[in-house]
């Protein structure tokens, strides 16, 4: 079922009412259900796969605490999650290859057209890091089956997270909760917005981001400028929106997933950037990978940290796909991290006399341009496109005002000034951002007008501009 769909939001309405007018002890039962309902709407053997694999990661996580061979049974689970991972998603990048050298006709990748994957990497990040709590003592296992498997299929999250951890999500399925109309009322707000984040904006500039990319050789360097500034705010408003809309629903159950986003784009350096981007991601890497293995290499002294960086990254490059240009995607944050590890006094002692509006804003645009300048390697299909972007930037006459200008509508303009200009004053201008809360939350009869005025407006742009289908980013990996 499409998420960006008036059936699939009045579907998840209509069960907030039944979920609620459930005894307790049927709701995880209904959630579960309602997840595989909608897992089974893209792939009845997607479905499948994914009660085979939550059942396997149950029986595993459920023999590990009290085992004599505890070691070798969170080393079985981990290597059946990444064994999984590896056959149906980079089959054709790492096993196929093999086959073809030997002359074989076996075509492993064919597997994922069957079962068609949709949320492996998330799913399979949820399984592993069960695995290391339960190993590290962090958390007990779940002994109902029903609500781990809720845990791996809740379908807000199901296709692009966010990754949840197992210790944040379980023990919120155990608390009986009353309908609590405020909690529900803010759910369908945040889901409102969420929606509105990918119609309204990102579905408004993506013919022109994915237009470019079909057709590189076509486009002008004032157009590949253009997308080289603009693909960020692409990338962050599609998929912080889809964050929304699966926090915003999750939150009408009751349930709290963990936040995604935290205004990156006001970030003055890539460490930070990775604080506020796609969180839910960044900080699983940065507790399983990161941390474990500058704690192993710690005997390295500062290039534990380093090397734990720089093999952090390239997984998390090769997360989002297989292909070299998500391992240079990896490679290139990593860089960054590291230089600006090593650099710090450095940078310090240089900005120490410049004013700290200049020095803010210096690296708040240098953050955003590196990333912008990366995420061609996350945009291009393979490396050979990658090097033919960067080989027609100077091609061509014309200005990036005029290609902005015609190729994509001032409407989104309006709404993406609109969320930055709100997201500059919650950062930087409090006392004029509480005004506004206070303005947006009053409970007056002017501050409830404005309010469901937004709303209905909201409403009614979302039905003017909903037609335009354009699947989210973060679906593919």
């Amino acid at each position: 079922m499409d998420i960006i769909s008036l059936k699939f939001a009045v579907s998840v309405i209509a069960a907030v009412f039944i979920f609620y007018l459930l005894k307790p002890k049927y709701r995880v039962a209904f959630l579960t259900l309602l997840s595989c309902g909608f897992i089974a709407s893209y792939n009845y053997y997607l479905l499948g796969y994914v009660l085979v694999y939550a059942l396997i990661n149950y029986y595993i996580g459920l023999k590990i605490p009290g085992s004599s061979h505890k070691i070798a049974l969170y080393r079985t689970g981990v290597i059946i999650n990444i064994s999984q991972l590896v056959l149906l998603k980079y089959a054709t990048f790492a096993i196929d290859p093999l086959f073809e050298i030997f002359n074989s006709s076996i075509q492993v990748s064919k597997l994922a057209e069957v079962i068609v994957p949709i949320g492996i990497s998330y799913f399979t990040l949820q399984g592993i890091g069960y695995m290391i709590n339960l190993k590290m003592g962090w958390e007990k296992p779940e002994k109902n089956f029903l609500s781990f498997l809720l845990y791996i299929a809740f379908f807000p999250k199901f296709l692009s997270g966010p990754v949840e951890r197992s210790n944040h999500f379980l023990p919120q399925l155990k608390q009986e909760r009353s309908f609590d109309s405020k909690q529900v009322s803010d759910g369908l707000r945040i889901a409102l917005f969420g929606f509105f984040k990918k119609i309204a904006i990102a579905n408004q500039m993506a013919p022109f981001i994915i237009g470019t990319y079909a057709d590189l050789n076509g486009s002008g360097g004032a157009a590949l400028w253009l997308l080289l500034i603009l693909q960020p705010l692409y990338l962050y408003f599609d998929f912080s929106g889809y964050t929304d809309i699966a926090i915003g629903f999750a939150k009408t159950f009751g349930i709290d997933l963990l936040p995604n986003f935290n205004k990156p784009f006001f970030a003055e350096n890539v460490t930070n950037f990775w604080k506020r981007f796609h969180i839910s991601l960044s900080s699983w890497f940065n507790d399983y990978i990161f941390r474990q293995t500058s704690f192993r290499r710690r005997k390295w002294g500062v290039y534990a940290s380093t090397y734990a960086v720089f093999l952090t990254f390239v997984l998390f490059g090769i997360w989002h796909g297989a292909g070299w240009n998500f391992m240079v995607l990896g490679l290139l944050q990593a860089l960054a991290l590291n230089y600006e590890f090593f650099t710090k006094k450095w940078r310090v002692n240089l900005f120490s006399r410049v004013p700290v509006p200049i020095k803010t804003w210096f690296g708040r645009i240098v953050t955003y341009l590196f990333y912008g300048a990366s995420l061609i390697f996350f945009f291009s299909p393979d490396i050979n496109a990658t090097l033919e972007y960067f080989s027609h930037l100077f091609d061509g006459e014309g200005s990036v005002i005029a290609v902005a200008l015609t190729r994509i509508p001032w409407s989104a303009y309006v709404f993406m000034l609109i969320y930055m200009l709100i997201e500059l004053f919650d950062n930087d201008y409090n006392n004029t951002f509480s005004k506004l809360e206070r303005l947006w939350s009053g409970e007056n009869i002017k501050n409830r007008v404005f309010r469901w005025a937004i709303y209905f407006s909201v409403m009614a742009i979302l039905f003017v501009l909903g037609n335009q289908v354009q699947q989210f980013i973060y679906v593919q990996f």
